[in-house]
């Protein structure tokens, strides 16, 4: 694999409710498909490993530990273990955290396709990517009248860390934490700032929905 310098760019795509906001009903929050794209420069062993503050539900391929797979240039995984071919490592689970946020976006449920595409782009996913995530979330937010939506910083690393060998030279953690509202809410806009794609590079997604 070429060397390249390492470019470590954790930015997390979270959307959330202004002040402190908790998991529908006061139980434990689902982090919802949270997949992981790995692209090597060339085929390469991974190795994927999780520490995850919370109990993991569902895995694909099944998580033993670590992941160990065989990645492709094109984001295919062969997955060492059942030597069965993969498009992403898949992973959902429960855990307790509050959101603090007081910075974001609030876009109207009707618009929040045309709005998850500007700014997925803009954070680095590409057309594949940002339109599997649409597909899976959009049912749960075009209906609502808004949705108050907000990019957090190291709070999903935190509550998610994962390790990865050989290191990437670049990764984009994108975890969308949603909040539904009936009325327009003032928020401060948050700033973000664009990734770039650059050698060894990995992606993730995923999201939870708070009360």
């Amino acid at each position: 694999m070429k060397k390249s310098k390492l470019i470590v760019i954790v930015l997390i795509l979270v959307v959330i409710v202004i002040g402190i906001g908790k998991c529908e009903g006061g139980v434990p929050c689902l982090g919802s498909k949270p997949v992981i794209y790995l692209y090597p420069e060339e085929k390469t062993e991974v190795q994927v490993k999780l520490e995850f503050d919370g109990d993991l539900l569902v895995t694909y391929p099944t998580y033993n530990d670590e992941w160990n797979v065989l990645a492709n240039p094109d984001g295919s995984l062969t997955n060492l273990q059942d030597g069965k071919e993969y498009s992403y490592l898949f992973w959902e689970g429960e855990y307790e955290n509050n959101w603090d946020i007081n910075e974001g976006f609030v876009v109207k449920g009707e618009n929040t396709a045309e709005f998850l595409q500007e700014k997925l782009a803009y954070l680095g996913l590409s057309p594949k990517e940002y339109n599997e995530f649409i597909v899976y979330w959009l049912p749960l937010m075009k209906g609502n009248n808004y949705n108050l939506i907000h990019f957090a910083g190291n709070e999903y690393a935190d509550l998610a860390n994962l390790t990865i060998k050989p290191k990437p030279d670049s990764i984009q953690r994108v975890f969308m934490v949603f909040k539904p509202l009936d009325k327009y809410t003032e928020i401060k806009t948050q700033e973000l700032k664009p990734f770039e794609r650059s050698g060894f590079t990995v992606i993730e997604w995923g999201g939870t929905k708070i009360d």
